[in-house]
């Protein structure tokens, strides 16, 4: 392989600090291969470098990113492994396994048609490694002889997956358009969305054309070829090289049906069919007898214990052995010719060109089509994908891989919600289903969950004022707030209180706090103050409180008062007095009695007038006596000489204070 010339400005560059540009291998329509060192790991690996005209073009850097993951992600022998993906400065690269050796394509053309048992070494390899894409859910949509490489050491790789999506009309020439429609299935041509049948299609080409050692279909244009792909059947390879099985012509004639129905499901059903052709034919896959040399061997000949896989010398410019044997160029008929198979053919053949009638239109849709393949599978409607349905309780993690699976940008959005919870999706845009280019934005918006608000002071403000406040907050008001008797005007608010949910717990809000919108506010108004009583008789105090909402007991109490008379209300007792008063509680109302009576203090037989007029009015009394027979002796101090003989009402009789009490007195015996 010749080094890439020195005006190559990537030649000896250092790319992300790690990769040493050592020389060019390949230069295509998309991108350029080069040989490189990876310095970390010390080896040689392949690197991809996307051509700087579309490294600019974000969509075909966001598939040539998913040519990275798809290869990536799987492992399979049959598959050249990718390593790595980044972007340094202007440089988009891939890190693949480097594969010292030559493509199928050249080696058909050297040795013209492969012989049956390379043919199948070949085939095999190649449907192993499409087998576990396909099983995968990976489509290649580019085999071609061009992406089968043949290693030094017999090893057989496909590569280049998922790089097919990413050609658009505008980076491919009519020769690379040539190579790519001489493999398209009929169904790519019309609009519609590919699967692993197309892949399938190409396969069945690509062991046409191993087995013949040219294409089944000729033309100097793209549309010339394009027609033939949707008009014509793929011949037998046995027409052309007698020494084909016929299992070989069925397994060709199956494989490129214009139906996909009518082909193999997938490679791995595919693969399943060679191996009974092999066990059918006593012919099994060539295993490589050599080892891939290191580095230091590449200029060694191999010795006689190894198969030769290149050349010797690689400037000689020919490829005279890269799989295990000689290619066979013998046209004689090798196979055991099946007169049921051939006839089932042929009934196959007439049902298929009855199917003829449509070519006519076919040929005036592929003139137009057939021109735009290129922009239709690379920019156009063809290359673009649904918007997927995503779970809302996805976390956006998991969508944004899912998106980058699909080639798709994902962006992230959030938004306050009342009715989602936080990080769950509240939309998707465009909407899920909607058909969109790769590498076009997905907008996924997550929810906040509900915003964060500010409530200032409630207190002294009325019911209906708070109850639009409320609303511009976004906050849920209780119904039916409670009311407790007070001071302030009804209707007044004098309590609130914040909970999550309406009969939580929650917490006072009355002076201001913070909340969140959704949340509920309770409220507690005045019912204006407890009606006066006092001075009231008992019926009327009983009806002022029963008008103001308050339920009476119907049983008074009765209280004894020096100061409120008889029958009047004194006040209303409730069961709690700590307890806020509420309309609709029950009040006791409590009536006076007027004044307790108080007993008649005893005066002993004997007590001196004056002692007895201190005790009765000590009791709240009002003595009363003789003053025509006994005040002139009080007045001339001979009050001692003046005993009580008795009281009127007696000693221990109930009397209303103030009451008078009246003495009866006499002059005391001056003889004891």
């Amino acid at each position: 392989m010749s080094s890439r010339p020195a005006t190559d400005p990537l030649v000896g560059r250092l790319i992300d600090g790690r990769y040493r540009v050592r020389s060019r291998i390949a230069r295509g329509g998309m991108a350029t291969v080069y040989l490189a060192t990876d310095l970390r790991l010390e080896r040689r690996v392949a690197i991809k470098v996307m051509h700087h005209h579309l490294s600019d073009d974000d969509r075909f850097q966001a598939r040539f990113i998913q040519e990275a993951r798809a290869a990536a992600r799987l492992s399979d022998p049959h598959v050249v492994s990718v390593f790595d993906q980044g972007q340094d400065d202007d440089v988009a690269y891939l890190v693949m396994e480097h594969l010292p050796g030559v493509t199928l394509r050249d080696l058909i053309n050297e040795t013209g048609r492969l012989s049956i048992e390379h043919t199948i070494t070949v085939m095999h390899a190649v449907l192993a490694g499409l087998a576990s894409a396909h099983e995968a859910g990976y489509i290649h949509r580019d085999v071609k002889p061009e992406n089968v490489l043949i290693a030094e050491d017999g090893r057989i790789k496909i590569g280049d997956f998922g790089l097919a999506r990413a050609t658009s009309a505008n980076t491919a020439t009519g020769q690379q358009l040539l190579g790519t429609i001489a493999y398209l299935a009929p169904e790519l041509m019309k609009p519609g969305t590919a699967d692993a049948r197309a892949d399938i299609y190409a396969i069945g080409i690509m062991l046409y054309e191993m087995l013949t050692g040219e294409q089944p279909y000729r033309g100097d244009q793209p549309m010339q070829i394009a027609y033939q792909h949707a008009t014509e059947r793929v011949p037998r390879p046995s027409i052309k090289n007698p020494a084909v099985p016929e299992q070989f012509d069925e397994l060709v004639l199956w494989s490129t049906e214009k139906e996909p129905d009518e082909r193999p499901a997938d490679a791995g059903v595919m693969l399943e069919r060679l191996r009974e052709i092999e066990s059918q034919l006593g012919i099994q896959p060539l295993v490589p007898q050599g080892r891939a040399r290191t580095t230091a061997e590449l200029d060694d000949a191999p010795d006689d214990s190894e198969t030769a896989l290149l050349p010797p010398s690689m400037d000689t410019g020919r490829i005279t052995s890269v799989l295990p044997g000689a290619v066979t160029t013998d046209e004689s008929d090798t196979s055991a010719t099946s007169d049921g198979n051939a006839e089932r053919l042929r009934v196959k053949t007439r049902r298929r060109r009855m199917r003829g009638w449509w070519a006519a239109v076919m040929a005036i849709v592929l003139a137009v089509a057939a021109g735009g393949t290129g922009w239709w599978f690379g920019s156009g409607p063809g290359s673009m994908v649904a918007v997927p349905v995503i779970a809302t309780t996805t976390p956006y993690a998991d969508v944004a891989v899912q998106l980058r699976d699909l080639e798709l940008v994902p962006a992230h959005e959030t938004e306050n919600s009342l009715t989602v919870a936080e990080g769950r999706i509240l939309s998707v845009s465009p909407e899920p289903g909607t058909r969109v280019y790769p590498g076009d934005t997905v907008t996924v918006t997550t929810s906040l969950g509900p915003a964060e608000v500010t409530i200032g002071s409630l207190r002294g403000m009325s019911h209906a004022q708070v109850e639009q406040y409320a609303k511009d907050a976004v906050l849920t008001l209780t119904d039916d707030a409670p009311q407790n008797y007070d001071s302030r005007d009804a209707g007044t608010v004098i309590g609130a209180r914040v909970s999550k949910e309406a009969g939580g717990d929650g917490y006072g809000c009355l002076d201001g706090c913070n909340a969140y919108q959704g949340y509920s506010l309770t409220l507690t108004t005045s019912a204006g103050p407890v009606p006066d009583i006092a001075g009231f008789s008992a019926d009327e105090a009983r009806s002022r409180l029963t008008d103001a909402g308050l339920e009476v007991a119907e049983t008074n109490t009765l209280e004894y008062s020096d100061t409120v008379a008889a029958g009047v209300a004194i006040r209303y007792d409730v069961a709690d007095p700590d307890a806020s008063l509420h309309p609709g509680d029950t009040v006791t109302l409590v009536e006076s009695q007027g004044p307790q009576p108080i007993p008649v203090p005893e005066i002993a037989e004997g007590t001196t007038l004056p002692d007895a007029i201190a005790a009765i009015e000590a009791a709240g009394l009002v003595a009363e006596y003789d003053t025509g027979k006994w005040s002139a002796f009080l007045n001339a101090g001979l009050g001692n000489f003046v005993v009580v003989q008795s009281t009127s009402p007696g000693a221990g009789e109930s009397v209303l204070p103030g009451s008078t009490v009246t003495l009866n007195a006499k002059l005391a015996s001056l003889i004891d």
